[in-house]
């Protein structure tokens, strides 16, 4: 009985052991598949940055003037002045729903704003 007992621990041993083996094994191939993302992300990063200082570069005020003015006769582009942009005032509002219950309301029977109700 203390041979088959001997034979049993030395079995778990050996196959804790492989279970441990293939853990270690695939903790390496995770944290060194860690370590590349960590370097693809640092790559991208540098290339945002790269982007953005392109971004800005071509976008500069001056550039684009001269841009537009060299093709003017293609494009049509004017220069912005304030006169191009619209009012505030100009924009219309859509009236607020008003919530009926059993029925429909005339909004022409509610008093606006600030005045007192008649009834």
């Amino acid at each position: 009985m203390r041979a088959v007992m001997y034979v049993m621990a030395a079995l778990a041993v050996m196959g804790l052991a492989f279970w441990a083996y293939q853990e270690n094994y695939a903790a390496q191939q995770s944290i060194s598949r860690v370590r590349s993302l960590h370097a693809q992300i640092g790559d991208a990063h540098e290339r945002l940055g790269m982007l953005r200082a392109e971004w800005a570069y071509l976008n500069r005020p001056d550039r684009l003037i001269d841009l537009a003015e060299i093709n003017f006769d293609r494009l049509g582009l004017l220069p912005l002045s304030p006169e191009a942009f619209g009012e505030i005032e100009a924009i219309v509002y859509p009236l607020p729903d008003v919530l009926t219950v059993g029925g429909t309301v005339d909004i022409n029977s509610i008093p606006p704003s600030g005045e007192e109700d008649p009834l």
